[in-house]
């Protein structure tokens, strides 16, 4: 391993994506180690020689959207550094199908192959993340209801993840605890009621978006009174979600929660709630399959 940096064109492609470099770079360093200690891909070593150059191919198995293409290619910048070339052949958010080329890597041999499957399981990890949030994106249509993450994610994986959501065409909720305040039945437990939490939470932190949780219209009416700028209805039917539009009759954004799936995503774009949480984009959405294919070719 040459180089724990990452070179500065793929450094900016991670800033202009939100991402922090130096974060990204631990993510990658940490999935290198999972491989290896200090005696190396001991198949590769013994099979090849040192100074053996070729071309790898990430390869699209399967259709979907595409995420994750610098966070790859970072994988072998830190493994080959000045020794490898990088040519991303898509870009994020783009949708691929069967047989399209993602990303070319050309340098050592060992270099590629020893940075081969964590590259993959990151590409196709955060791709399957994108491919899962564009299915519910086209599922809403035009209907002005926008599909959200939570922070139902990976540990260590979070802003990978939620970058993810942005490239599939979703929106973020919170990254974390200190992003907007939540308050969820256990706060209301603890303070005595929603009112009284919501109005603790305003005098400490007056600053801070609070999002209230409830769980029937009567609860609703109650938020609203005290002024909540955002309401997450959990649980509720359509029906539910359509009689709490009217209740609330434009005064805070509303979010659906509840473990919806995409089949009922048409019906809650016709209520006319805001947004819609999916803990199962980045809990559950299943790997995007993307190979890689070695080219032996002189350089």
């Amino acid at each position: 391993m040459q180089s724990h940096k990452i070179k500065k064109e793929l450094a900016n492609q991670l800033i202009a994506g939100g991402l922090n470099p130096l974060d990204v770079s631990e993510v990658v360093l940490r999935a290198l180690h999972e491989d290896s200690d200090e005696s190396g891909d001991v198949t590769s070593i013994a099979t090849i020689p040192v100074d053996q150059l070729s071309t790898l191919d990430l390869v699209a198995r399967a259709p979907g959207t595409i995420a994750g293409i610098a966070v790859a290619a970072s994988v072998f910048a830190i493994l080959g550094g000045a020794s490898v070339q990088i040519q991303a052949r898509v870009r994020d958010g783009e949708n691929v199908a069967v047989g399209t080329v993602i990303l070319s890597i050309t340098g050592p041999t060992r270099v590629l192959l020893q940075g081969e499957r964590p590259a993959l399981n990151l590409l196709s990890h955060l791709s399957a993340i994108a491919t899962a949030t564009r299915m519910w994106v086209v599922a809403l249509g035009d209907s002005g209801t926008k599909v959200r993450d939570t922070r139902k994610t990976t540990p260590g994986l979070r802003t990978l993840e939620k970058y993810a959501v942005r490239c599939g065409g979703g929106h973020n909720h919170r990254m974390n605890l200190s992003d907007a305040a939540l308050i969820k039945d256990n706060h209301v437990i603890a303070a005595g009621g929603v009112a009284q939490a919501y109005e603790l939470i305003k005098a400490r932190f007056p600053h801070v978006p609070v999002e209230v949780e409830v769980d029937s219209l009567d609860q609703l009416e109650q938020v609203l009174k005290v002024g909540a700028d955002l309401v997450l209805l959990d649980n509720f039917t359509i029906e539910e979600l359509r009689s709490a539009v009217l209740v609330n009759n434009g005064r805070a954004k509303l979010e659906a929660s509840g473990g919806f799936t995409r089949d009922q995503a048409a019906a809650i774009a016709t209520t006319g709630v805001d947004y819609v949480a999916v803990g199962a984009i980045t809990h559950s959405a299943p790997i995007l399959d993307i190979g890689a294919d070695l080219r032996m070719e002189s350089v």
